[in-house]
């Protein structure tokens, strides 16, 4: 797919934001139109805490760089109010933005109180009906395809599967279609914006979320302490995995501590291919009360 304009010398680049309420599938979008995993993905509300960029450039021509917000959501501490935050800030100045929903759980209050924030953002809107593979059957979808576009006052609506990839190419190719002429804001072999540390604890905290679901979900934050090249083909990291009780933190390291090493295992695979070389990595898990509402734990993950 090239995309875009395709005249000698003619280049469009532009920034699209993918917004929406919270657990509606935004990170596994934001991967799946990148076409690399660069964002934390877990079946759990408020998994993405961090603006994270995204960026595709098809054959010189047209470059995309994605956004991906935290949801919006009725926030509770200042963590969680520094992400409301970051989500409104992080559409300004934007494109195009995505408007994301479930089309499985079906349109909420808290879809149409962001479909109304989104009006007065980008020239240009999206609505995305996101888990189409959870919808049979698919004439389910007409309804809300037709209270997005006439009610809710969105251009054009996409059916699509960010987890299968189903309509993702015909997004993909309006997006494109959709930004302005212009040179490119990142370099070509451009990914992401994320530094390598943040990459790294966003993935040890997506394992620790398959793993603690239902216990701990947003009671955890990771922050990287420490980072050396070792040999030219070793990096050492070191992690701290941080809760707010002690009861949370026997759940983080397990029977025998068999959960943070499969937590280990697991991230440690994933930061190995990232880095192309071997990784050896250490967690400690660590009790600060009520980190939550802490600027200091705030401030290390970039949230303050």
């Amino acid at each position: 797919m090239s995309g875009g304009d395709t005249r000698a010398g003619s280049t469009r680049s532009g920034f699209a934001a993918i917004a929406g309420w919270t657990n509606v599938g935004k990170s596994t979008l934001l991967n799946r139109l990148v076409g690399e995993k660069i964002a934390a993905v877990a079946d759990v509300p408020q998994t993405t805490r961090n603006r994270i960029l995204g960026v595709r450039t098809f054959s010189g021509l047209s470059q995309a760089v994605f956004v991906d917000t935290p949801g919006f959501h009725r926030p509770k501490h200042a963590l969680n109010r520094a992400m409301v935050d970051l989500a409104r800030d992080s559409l300004t100045g934007v494109d195009v933005v995505l408007f994301l929903v479930d089309a499985a759980r079906g349109l909420g209050p808290g879809d149409e109180q962001t479909a109304a924030a989104l009006r007065k953002i980008a020239p240009a809107r999206l609505a995305v009906l996101n888990k189409v593979d959870r919808v049979a059957p698919k004439v389910r979808l007409l309804p809300m395809m037709h209270t997005l576009v006439e009610g809710w006052g969105f251009p054009e609506a996409f059916p699509v599967s960010a987890l299968t990839g189903e309509g993702c190419d015909l997004l993909l190719q309006r997006v494109l279609d959709l930004l302005p002429p212009g040179p490119f804001a990142f370099p070509d072999d451009t990914l992401t914006d994320q530094p390598e540390r943040a990459l790294v604890a966003e993935w040890i905290r997506e394992k620790l979320l398959h793993h603690t679901r239902q216990e701990i979900p947003h009671a955890m934050a990771v922050v990287v302490d420490r980072w050396e090249e070792t040999r030219a083909d070793l990096t050492s990291i070191e992690a701290s995995i941080y809760v707010e009780r002690e009861s949370q933190k026997g759940i983080v390291i397990g029977k025998g501590g068999e959960l943070l090493k499969r937590v280990g295992t697991e991230a440690r695979g994933e930061i190995e291919h990232l880095l192309g070389r071997q990784v050896f990595l250490r967690l400690q898990v660590k009790v600060r009360l009520n980190w939550r509402d802490d600027e200091r734990v705030l401030r290390e993950i970039g949230l303050a």
